[in-house]
């Protein structure tokens, strides 16, 4: 997916790949038309920047390496797996000057994008309560099943249920408290349920992925303000507004190529193609700082705590 929008971004040069699975990486190869490198460090020194793509156990070394090579990082979510490690990318940062940003896409999916104009500038007044759910069947077309394995993908809760915990702190920052419980397997927390309360507000994060095989995908949410509603449920967003007919905005579409759950590129464009403005411009990325996406593993973490108490 990120290949593919590197492909429509002006200006910006999709330069090679390096994948230690040598039959993917000839495949990514002649897919893309783009140059192989045999090591890592070869493929750092080639590029202006650098996109992490690798599970989430490799993040921080790789980011790290990136960054101590004076090049920028683009890195998938979650940052890490502990806090400890996204302290050391932050470090890595603020010692190179260069920008690192972490895929938080759900922040600049339009849908999502469009939620939080709504919160911002109080056009259906203050927001009543939120839920925001996320599930699928397992995903097992991981390399080496690494999502199966906790020590290293985090379960569920982490690596699927983190878009969810990430948006609710972008749209209304730390919550008064919260409360997790959710069901533990062999990949960890499968399946999690968060409330959070910011004084009347109510949030309540679904999200995770012991559904059985084949079971759709699901990404929704349902946002209840005093004078109206917002609803996306594995379709169209809908707004509903006191004394109006629904509406239903309308957004681009671009069809994503490389597997996975999103058949829309959406907010994988507008993530990367921020980060590429903010690199070639040299501005500071704001809407995905280092430190919130700290944050918002910190909070994924002690919902995974929360819930494993109470398991």
């Amino acid at each position: 997916m990120h290949a593919s929008v590197y492909g429509l971004l002006p200006g910006c040069e999709l330069v090679g790949a390096y994948d230690h699975r040598e039959e993917r990486a000839t495949r990514f190869g002649k897919e893309r038309g783009c140059k192989l490198f045999e090591s890592r460090e070869a493929l750092i020194e080639a590029v202006d920047a650098l996109d992490v793509c690798l599970p989430t156990d490799l993040h921080c070394d790789a980011s790290v390496a990136g960054l101590g090579a004076g090049k920028h990082v683009f890195c998938e979510k979650p940052m890490a797996l502990d806090v400890r490690e996204a302290d050391r990318m932050i470090a890595a940062a603020e010692a190179s000057g260069k920008q690192l940003m972490i895929g938080h896409c759900i922040r600049f999916w339009p849908e999502y994008a469009y939620l939080k104009e709504a919160v911002d500038d109080g056009r259906l007044g203050r927001l009543v309560s939120l839920n925001l759910t996320r599930y699928g069947a397992f995903p097992s077309w991981s390399a080496d099943n690494w999502l199966a394995d906790e020590s290293r993908a985090g379960g569920g809760a982490l690596d699927m249920h983190i878009h969810d915990t990430d948006f609710a702190l972008f749209l209304l920052g730390e919550p008064d408290a919260m409360s997790s419980r959710g069901s533990l397997d062999e990949r960890g927390m499968s399946h999690i349920f968060t409330t959070m309360s910011y004084g009347p507000t109510v949030v309540h994060l679904e999200g995770g992925w012991n559904l059985p095989a084949g079971t759709p995908f699901k990404m929704a949410f349902r946002a209840i303000f005093e004078r109206g509603a917002m609803i996306m449920d594995n379709g169209p967003l809908t707004v509903y507004e006191d004394g109006k007919d629904p509406m239903r905005p309308e957004f681009s579409a671009m069809k994503a190529e490389g597997g996975g759950n999103i058949s829309d590129l959406g907010g994988y464009y507008h993530e990367l193609a921020y980060f590429v403005e903010k690199v070639v411009t040299g501005a500071p990325i704001q809407t995905v700082t280092p430190q919130s996406s700290r944050l918002s593993l910190a909070t994924a973490l002690e919902e995974i705590r929360q819930a494993k108490a109470n398991a």
